[in-house]
């Protein structure tokens, strides 16, 4: 039966936060209003939805934007993130993404650990390449997206084992749907992930251990 890995994206398979990013490149007072309202959302102080749609309306990103941001996650990726994906695909774990952040800005990242599935949240551009929104209706967009997504995967492949690493409250909220958690501490160590989780971990790496044994 199949064996199913899934990584959070931002402060987890790569130090960046990907919207965070975006906001630098929209300007200063924009990048820290931003901020802040996705530290509370990490944090678990206000719900995903509630900053989710001001975000974008804030940064309007263009798709130029975005392939910058897609370089800064290749050039942050977590020091031990492609080995530890080469070496549980080779015993057998299909490993995906499962994020919060923006599908066009994730891709290269994907490609270049050699995963093909990324559950996170397409963006709309005009043909000059400038913002015209998002997939509202997706998941990630509000608390509680992580568990669903989580739940289809279950009911599509049936699993053996599924398993998910993340460093936000919207990773942890995955915890009672999943055969493992773990929750990543090496970028960001939100105090609440740290007390919920049941199990933590500070490099991908450590993962091998636990699940190729």
């Amino acid at each position: 039966m199949k064996k199913i890995i899934a990584f959070d994206c931002d402060s987890t398979l790569s130090a960046i936060e990907g919207v965070d990013e975006l906001a630098r490149l929209a300007g200063d007072d924009i990048f820290r209003q931003v901020e802040d309202l996705t530290t509370q959302a990490m944090d678990g102080s206000i719900a995903i939805e509630d900053v989710f749609a001001k975000r974008l309306d804030l940064i309007q990103p263009t798709r130029e934007q975005c392939a910058l941001v897609g370089q800064m996650y290749l050039e942050q990726i977590e020091p031990t993130a492609k080995e530890t994906i080469r070496t549980l695909q080779e015993h057998g774990w299909e490993c995906i993404i499962i994020s919060g952040g923006f599908t066009p800005c994730i891709e290269p990242l994907a490609a270049e650990l050699g995963i093909t599935r990324i559950e996170a949240v397409p963006l709309h551009f005009s043909e000059n390449g400038s913002f015209s929104g998002f997939d509202e209706d997706y998941p990630t967009t509000r608390n509680g997206g992580k568990p669903e997504i989580i739940q289809q995967i279950k009911a599509e492949s049936q699993p053996s084992q599924l398993v998910m690493i993340g460093d936000g409250v919207s990773d942890l909220e995955t915890q009672p749907f999943v055969n493992k958690f773990f929750g990543y501490l090496g970028y960001t160590p939100r105090e609440r992930v740290k007390q919920g989780a049941n199990q933590s971990i500070y490099l991908l790496k450590e993962l091998l251990d636990i699940l190729t044994k």
